[in-house]
């Protein structure tokens, strides 16, 4: 597994160089130009679309493995500061394991929470609130 996670966030990581668009672009460009040599057959044409289809179903999951390492750091970053700040809500840690019922009510709190905060500031500005 450790390998295959090395493997995941390397190729995860080249991909977003310019220099693999770079690849990609001039292996489109070689492909392009050697059409009036294959007479623009169905088989020059399936030359890009198969590789194409295999490059992109591949890299999916590759993609996805090493976003879902970033996302699980970020959270457990995330925790820590929660934890860590003396009148955070620790129920906030466990955020992930409730249903959309529950998640959906407390973002509705916060986004009231946060509405009347912005009120009290503009008041305190002397702006009317919109």
């Amino acid at each position: 597994m450790a390998g295959f996670r090395r493997f995941a966030q390397t190729t995860s990581r080249c991909a977003g160089h310019p220099v693999a668009f770079g690849i990609a672009a001039g292996a489109v460009f070689v492909w392009a130009i050697s059409g009036p040599m294959f007479d623009y057959s169905a088989e020059w044409q399936l030359v890009i679309n198969t590789g194409t289809t295999i490059v992109t179903f591949l890299m999916v999951f590759l993609i996805q493995n090493a976003q879902n390492r970033d996302t699980e750091a970020i959270q457990i970053k995330l925790d820590e500061l929660i934890r860590a700040v003396k009148d955070a809500d620790n129920a906030m840690m466990d955020l992930g394991r409730m249903e959309e019922a529950e998640l959906e009510a407390l973002r509705q709190y916060y986004e009231r929470l946060g509405r009347n905060a912005g009120c009290a500031l503009e008041k305190r500005r002397g702006k009317p609130a919109e």
